[in-house]
């Protein structure tokens, strides 16, 4: 079985397709959402999901989320001593949700199709790759988010014509996309977006507006006093969506600090990131030769959408009322489950064919002829400009820019700016051609873009018919499958705890963080629920653990409101 997977920023999902259509799969705490969030302590534990989530306000140097906004680069996340790639991390929550989908459906899962944001660039959806790769899952197709999320809505099934904008503002991504439905093919016209942006940001800004209305200054505050702040703007912001007002409760110390924010205050603290949702939105209709009353439907996904700051923005945005019929948090996954089921050529899944489009332009770079006799290298030249609907072939014919050249270099870049020292470098090969005066000996440069985000790229030169090919695939970035064998190996030390602990691991966390942030007679009241569920795990009765569980469950809850 092939199962769909929504690796997200905030929140990861792993579905399935059944006769019924798609299935969201419940994790090992029997929820649909499994945080993105990674936990390692010092003896090489690793803690994965909501129990990482709430290591966070205890031990914050041992946490790590937020991960997907750095994959493709260098970063390095320091857990503990412990040293991981972005994709090593994403690789754990992919593992944990493969185990989980084992577990229920009782097989064992080995392919997987994974969604990415539309905006991911080359480096980007290869470290994805990878990470199933480091999970034990074959990757072979990856699916945009936003075309994930049509296909999850159905469109795939209706019998008009349908051209639609799907708004996808997740935990720490942003994406738009323009797709339009005709017969059976679902095209993706164009995409934008902002790989920096997202519902993160928003709880960010009602964190520093507490922190200004109550006088406290973030450099001031230690590493645990932040994670509760930003745990505390969270809940406040989703609050807010229910309001006019929120109070927002801090424990600073000893000290117990309130503000009261108002949702007017608020939204205008948010305008500049209500700005940067804008453009995006622009930029993607223009692509497409489109305007706003061109668009028959606007598809909301991403668990910000939720946010009613950001719902009455886009109603104003886009003068029409957005379709929110399905879960923003699930829509994503469900689609990856349908597009699974078409690869596996499911009977129940009508066929339909899914284009998409570059996100970002392909080119190389060239000398100009700025004025007469006057040249000047490093510029870009496009080749396959961004939102060219894929598979895509174009031609360049590029000549020589000096006397007596006697061999070519074509350095594959991908971005927008007119300079190549701007754009990201992919690779580059070089071709001999025949010594002649500048000018007169030239080469066709094609690159073929596919829906794998392979590129291919080809450089032959005219007068002697010689060709040179190369596929690809982010040399600088890349793993060979012994390469990613040896790794998988080295994280073999890492000890995953076992699923059927994970509830109660998850209580005692939650219990500590709850202890930490509360005082006087409600800390005691705490401590004696705690303790006697400590008791009951040393004694390993079954009966009493559940009960005593159960009882500290329910004060949490109280103490947590």
């Amino acid at each position: 079985m092939i199962v769909g997977i929504d690796l997200g920023t905030t929140n990861s999902l792993i579905a399935y397709f059944t006769e019924e259509g798609p299935k969201i799969i419940p994790n090992r705490l029997g929820k649909n959402l499994t945080p993105s969030v990674v936990s390692v302590d010092k003896e090489g534990n690793v803690y994965v999901g909501e129990t990482a989530r709430e290591r966070m306000s205890l031990y914050p140097d041992s946490v790590a989320m937020a991960f997907k906004r750095s994959m493709g680069t260098e970063r390095i996340y320091d857990l503990s001593g412990h040293r991981f790639k972005p994709e090593e991390l994403s690789s754990m929550v992919l593992r944990s949700l493969k185990e989980d989908a084992e577990s229920f459906l009782g097989e064992e899962i080995t392919e997987a199709v994974i969604s990415v944001p539309a905006y991911f660039d080359d480096k980007r959806r290869k470290a994805t790759k990878r990470a199933g790769e480091l999970a034990g899952l074959k990757v072979e197709r990856m699916i945009s988010e936003p075309t994930a999320a049509a296909v999850a809505y159905g469109l795939y099934d209706k019998t008009k014509d349908t051209r639609f904008l799907v708004f996808d503002l997740g935990g720490g991504t942003f994406d738009v996309s323009v797709l339009e439905l005709y017969h059976n093919i679902l095209e993706v016209r164009a995409v934008a977006g902002d790989n920096y942006l997202g519902g993160e940001d928003f709880t960010e800004v009602m964190a520093k507006l507490f922190l200004h209305k109550s006088g406290l200054q973030m450099q001031k505050l230690s590493e645990k006093d932040q994670v509760r702040l930003y745990r505390q703007a969270e809940k406040a912001k989703c609050a807010i969506s229910d309001g006019e007002k929120v109070t927002m409760t801090f424990l600073y110390g000893e000290e117990t600090r309130e503000e009261q924010i108002t949702a007017k205050e608020y939204e205008e603290a948010c305008e500049e990131l209500l700005m940067k949702i804008r453009e995006p939105v622009k930029k993607s209709l223009a692509d497409a030769g489109l305007k706003l009353s061109d668009i028959d439907e606007v598809l909301l996904i991403g668990g910000a959408t939720r946010l009613s700051i950001v719902r009455d923005f886009l109603i104003r945005l886009f003068r029409k009322f957005p379709d929110t019929k399905l879960n923003p948090d699930e829509t994503v996954a469900l689609g990856a489950a349908v597009q699974a089921a078409m690869k596996e050529r499911r009977e129940e899944v009508k066929e339909v064919i899914l284009t998409d489009v570059c996100s970002f332009t392909l080119g190389t770079e060239v000398v100009v002829e700025f004025e007469e006799g006057k040249f000047e290298d490093g510029r870009f030249c496009p080749i396959i400009e961004r939102n060219t609907v894929i598979p895509a072939s174009h031609t360049e014919r590029l000549y020589t820019a000096r006397d007596n050249q006697d061999r070519v270099r074509v350095r594959v870049l991908q971005g927008e700016s007119r300079f190549a020292r701007n754009n990201l470098y992919l690779g580059e090969l070089e071709i001999q051609v025949p010594p002649a005066p500048k000018g007169q000996e030239s080469v066709d440069v094609t690159y073929t873009y596919d829906i794998n985000s392979l590129l291919e790229v080809e450089v032959k030169v005219v007068s002697t018919g010689e060709t040179r090919k190369m596929i690809i695939k982010g040399q600088d970035n890349q793993m060979t499958d012994e390469e990613i064998a040896r790794r998988m190996e080295e994280l073999s030390y890492l000890k995953i705890q076992p699923r059927d602990q994970e509830e109660n691991r998850l209580v005692l966390l939650r219990a500590e963080r709850m202890y930490e942030e509360t005082l006087g007679d409600r800390r005691k009241k705490l401590d004696h629920y705690i303790t006697a569920f400590e008791t009951a795990l040393k004694k390993g009765n079954r009966e009493e653990i559940d009960h005593t569980r159960e009882d500290l469950n329910e004060i949490l809850e109280q103490e947590d409101e």
